[in-house]
Parts: structure tokens; sequence; C-alpha cells
């Protein structure tokens, strides 16, 4: 649930009434700097997005849009994510999570699986919400990108178990196959070296 946008003529406030103004408009950087009239202005912004769920995209989600380029797909608001969370936490989250997320496996700065005109930027989300009661602490984190945390809301998916996740991968094509072995053998190197080994004798 998306927090309720504080008031106030400030900077923040002030892009925020920009860019409802021009919904589905293209906007640059340079606009947004004199609009907000401080150096900060992209802080405001991403403020606009994670903590009031404005639905703001920029190059690294829209191919597209150039890099300086912002863009207020609609009004209705997503997520918002809680400032509370730390750098730290928000950075031990993600390399926990392998820089995929956790709900499509979609690995971050990679095309998009389901969306070929975007590129995966990954949030940091909550596994139970905490309007149901979930905390901050890491164990209740997950990494989350942008696509599915649009239809993600206040809902929590079960992580696949592994008889089903085996099941899809021997119906799979080879090459799916390969791509899959590919993927664990550099996510788990040392793993696989071993297993490898265990194999031979």
């Amino acid at each position: 649930m998306s927090k309720k946008a504080p008031k106030g003529n400030g900077s923040r406030a002030k892009l925020r009434k920009f860019f409802i103004e021009n919904v589905g408009k293209v906007l640059n950087s340079d606009t947004l700097r004199k609009v907000a009239g401080t150096s900060e202005w992209g802080r405001r912004v991403r403020e606009l997005r994670n903590e009031e769920g404005m639905n703001i995209v920029t190059h690294n989600d829209r191919s597209e849009l150039k890099p300086g380029q912002y863009f207020l797909v609609d009004l209705k608001p997503l997520p918002a994510f809680e400032r509370g969370i730390s750098k730290e936490v928000r950075a031990f989250v993600l390399d926990r999570n392998g820089f995929t997320c956790q709900m499509c496996g979609a690995a971050a700065g990679e095309p998009h699986p389901y969306d070929d005109g975007r590129k995966t930027r990954l949030h940091i989300g909550h596994i139970i919400d905490k309007t149901m009661g979930g905390s901050d602490e890491p164990g209740n984190l997950r990494a989350i990108c942008s696509v599915c945390n649009e239809g993600a809301s206040n809902l929590t998916l079960n992580r696949p178990q592994a008889i089903k996740l085996l099941a899809q991968i021997r119906r799979a094509p080879t090459s799916d196959q390969l791509d899959v072995l590919k993927w664990i053998v550099e996510k788990f190197p040392k793993q696989a070296e071993g297993l490898i080994k265990k194999l031979k004798k």
C-alpha cells in the first residue's frame, strides 16, 4: 500500500504536481531540474517512485526511452517500498538472491523475459507485506523486478517445489535444459565442480 503523499511546496511536491499534470508524456532531466529548483531533484524523483509508488519509468525500464528521460505511465500507484530498509540490507538481500527476481527469475540489467522492451530493474520487496504484519528484517525481504512488482501488490507467491521445477526442466527442449545448466554452474561454480568430481568417481 502506498504512503499518503506528504503535503507542502517543496521540490518533491513540485515534481509530483508536474508529473501528474504531464502523465503519459516524456519529460527530460533538464526540465525536472528546473521544476524542482534543486540539484537533489533525482533523489526526489526516486522518493516519488519508491515511497509514494508513482509509476515513473526511465530508460532502465523502457527501451524506447533515452537516458535522462522520465515517463509517468499512469496515476495508479504501485506498492511503495519502505525507506527504513538500509543500503546494507538492500545489498545483502540482492546478493543473497543472486541479483535475480525471486518471482520470475529475471536477472538485473538484462532484457526482461516477459517484456522485451524493458531492462530488468530489481527492487526490494516484502515476502509478507507490512500491511499484513511483515517486517523489514532480511528474512522477510526478497529481490523482485519492476514487472512482477507491478502485479504483486500485497500478494505473495509460494516458491516452486524442487520436484515441480525438475518436471518442467525435463519437459523442456535440450537447448533450454543447457541454458538452465549453464545458469546453475555460473551461480554455483564450486558446488558444480564438486558434483562433477563426485560423478566421475
